[in-house]
């Protein structure tokens, strides 16, 4: 193929050690350097002096976790050197051949061909942005983790609390639960505790509070309790600092807020996530596909086998099934106006039987395609056509490939016909109908070959 970059490298990245080849113009066509580097700051450093010594302009790695961003933090110093960060996915090797050398090697062959892309890497401020809104969520899944964990003590100690309250950590059932850590068991008294819409709940309360609370629940309870201040507090630091990490974005942030669904931390998590320059992605499309919000392409011979996404930015997905679900429940919004017509149309049978028969390649017309292609439906369809031959007599039996499904003109067969997509072509004559039943048996056997390829099709 045409080198298309002259003087290039290609690292194959490892917990302790980087392997690079280097490929440059030599006497005799291309040349390859290959040298093995340890991943320790001073060693790194070498390679990048190695790599400006040797007039790379380009430099291409593996997305192997973590373990490449201490090489690209060293590297991406570098004047006049683009950097690519590839998905291994793009550059497997062959089988047989796999070698810290041989990847490198590959990686530098497809870069001086141009056969790279490269992923996309943030900036700086946008990857610490994206370091604390993850590390965040991760915090709050935990918080809400440990709220599960209060819940099923109070249901082991028989404690019905989250049965009455919404919130088992709320201001109401806090003070409930500080009581019973102090030692108070009277459910009248705990049931005096509540709050405002709480109040008229107090019955409920009284019920709910009478259980066999001890000692041991009371330890754990307050240890469940103490991580959740804790985690609350870390919470609050992150939002703190998320909060001024935001103000240079404060702009993307407002229109963000503006989408329906969109709230103040999706946002944040949505530039921290793609950033606010959106020319790394030439369409919208390419943004979700990127983000795994789009179905997939797995198409061969003409057949697709699936269409389910790919895996893409998992944060960003999250973040974004979130504010679609909250924006199919806002009021006068174009997106909860289409969730709903949606919603209904799949709830109610005949308008959605309504809306496939109007599409023009209805999963009908496909399924009854597949059934005459397939050979059981064949052997079958030839059965009936031999069973109702021996009740007319002899006469010429017609190709199992031609479509003259009014050869078999018994009451079942006819029946069975449209079903499985037997048409007739247009102009045939009709046979005369037969007197006799068709066997039983021919018949069994035809319907359970044909609802064990129905079945087959449907599961595919």
């Amino acid at each position: 193929m045409d080198v298309i970059v002259e003087r290039c490298a290609g690292l194959d990245v490892h917990k302790k050690t980087v392997m690079a080849a280097v490929r440059t113009p030599g006497p005799k066509g291309r040349r390859q350097q290959v040298k093995e580097f340890s991943t320790f700051t001073a060693d790194l450093e070498h390679l990048r002096d190695w790599l400006a010594a040797e007039g790379v302009t380009q430099v291409a790695m593996e997305a192997t976790g973590v373990y490449w961003r201490p090489v690209w933090h060293v590297l991406e110093a570098m004047a006049g050197v683009e950097l690519l960060l590839v998905n291994p996915r793009h550059v497997k090797n062959l089988p047989g051949r796999k070698t810290d050398v041989g990847d490198a090697a590959w990686l530098a062959q497809l870069l001086e061909c141009g056969l790279l892309r490269g992923s996309f890497v943030p900036p700086r401020e946008i990857a610490r942005l994206r370091d604390l809104t993850r590390y965040r969520t991760k915090l709050t899944q935990e918080r809400v983790r440990e709220t599960q964990r209060i819940q099923k003590l109070l249901e082991d100690a028989g404690i019905k609390l989250d049965s009455v309250a919404t919130d088992v950590l709320g201001k109401a059932s806090r003070r409930m639960l500080e009581a019973l850590i102090a030692g108070e068991r009277d459910p009248e008294v705990l049931a005096q505790m509540a709050l405002t819409r709480m109040r008229p709940k107090i019955p409920e309360l009284r019920k709910a509070m009478v259980g066999h609370f001890d000692d041991h629940h009371t330890l754990l309870l307050g240890m469940h309790l103490d991580h959740v201040d804790r985690l609350s507090e870390i919470i609050g630091r992150l939002d703190e600092e998320v909060d001024r990490l935001m103000a240079p974005f404060a702009e993307a942030a407002t229109r963000l807020l503006s989408i329906p669904g969109v709230a103040k931390r999706s946002a944040e998590v949505i530039v921290a996530e793609i950033g606010v320059d959106m020319s790394r992605f030439p369409t919208p499309a390419h943004l979700a596909s990127w983000a795994g919000l789009c179905p997939g392409n797995h198409e061969s011979a003409g057949k697709r086998s699936s269409g389910r996404a790919r895996k893409g930015n998992g944060v960003l997905r999250a973040a974004m099934c979130e504010a679609a679900w909250a924006a199919s429940h806002t009021r006068d919004s174009y997106l909860a106006a289409q969730y709903r017509k949606v919603q209904a149309a799949l709830r109610d049978p005949q308008r959605r039987q309504g809306h496939l028969r109007r599409r023009p390649h209805h999963d009908r017309h496909r399924l009854a395609r597949a059934l005459r292609r397939s050979s059981h439906l064949w052997r079958a369809r030839r059965r009936l056509l031999r069973a109702a031959q021996r009740r007319r007599g002899p006469q010429a039996l017609p190709h199992p490939g031609a479509r003259t499904a009014r050869t078999a003109r018994h009451p079942a067969a006819r029946s069975l016909t449209p079903s499985f997509g037997l048409s007739a072509e247009r102009g045939s004559a009709p046979h005369p109908r037969p007197d006799a039943p068709l066997p039983c048996r021919e018949l069994r056997s035809f319907v359970s070959e044909a609802m064990s390829i129905l079945t087959a099709v449907a599961r595919c």
